[in-house]
């Protein structure tokens, strides 16, 4: 039987690996293998402390292309929805929190896959667009605190925002780094900060910049969209696995 840190270590380096070449994808794919090896108290702030990591390199590196007057709102508004996740993460019961997650996982891989044949709304030119980002962000704050996949919801809009590929992996990291820092607080005082959660974060960064290299140097040369396929129809099957 394969050993418990064995497990966790593997998948924060293949998520990071992904999450490193398409901007997005740190928390989809760790929670839900996570939540199957340690409790989601625990590998929420676990997944918190990485992404925060992997999204603070990446930006490191390409600040200059980031959309700030989006990021400012989606931030501002995410803020407001932490607490409210927060709330879910200490009190509401683990099975039904796993099965919810899961349906996300699987509604946002259909959405990817259903993409390429849907016509492109860009907020930007829609009437009340800042604040239908308002309330993208509100969202995306509940579901990151309660499980670190503000990712999804903050992925679609920014696909719904027509961004280039360049923009859209940028602008995603700047928002990653701002709300991670606010979720991280929130994660500390309400007492996640364990021994052990802070013991596999230190451990398993060696893997986490190793998947960040590697990722940054498969974004150049693999053509975003095919590789965007097949990690969607890992979501599928990742999130058909929280059912069980």
């Amino acid at each position: 039987m394969i050993h418990p840190y064995l497990l966790i270590f593997a998948i924060l380096f293949v998520s990071t690996f992904i999450h490193s070449t398409l901007g997005f994808g740190q928390a989809l794919i760790a929670m839900p293998l996570l939540a199957m090896v340690v409790e989601l108290k625990t590998a929420t702030p676990l997944v918190a402390f990485v992404l925060m990591t992997v999204a603070a390199v990446i930006l490191l590196k390409n600040w200059r292309v980031v959309d700030l007057s989006a990021v400012w709102c989606l931030v501002l508004s995410s803020c407001l929805g932490i607490p409210v996740g927060l709330f879910l993460l200490k009190g509401g019961p683990e099975g039904l929190m796993k099965v919810f997650l899961g349906i996300l996982v699987i509604l946002f891989s259909l959405y990817n896959l259903a993409n390429r044949h849907l016509k492109i709304i860009d907020l930007s030119r829609v009437s009340g667009g800042s604040g239908i980002a308002y309330l993208f962000g509100f969202v995306a704050g509940v579901v990151g605190a309660a499980y670190n996949t503000s990712g999804v919801v903050i992925t679609i809009y920014a696909t719904l925002r027509d961004w280039s590929p360049e923009r859209f992996r940028s602008t995603l990291q700047s928002y990653f780094v701002f709300t991670g820092l606010f979720i991280l607080a929130s994660h500390g005082l309400a007492g996640l900060w364990t021994p052990y959660v802070l013991k596999l974060y230190v451990i398993s960064w060696p893997l986490i910049l190793a998947a960040i290299f590697l990722g940054g140097k498969l974004n150049r040369f693999i053509p975003q969209g095919q590789f965007d396929g097949y990690v969607n129809v890992g979501f599928l099957i990742m999130g058909a696995l929280l059912f069980r």
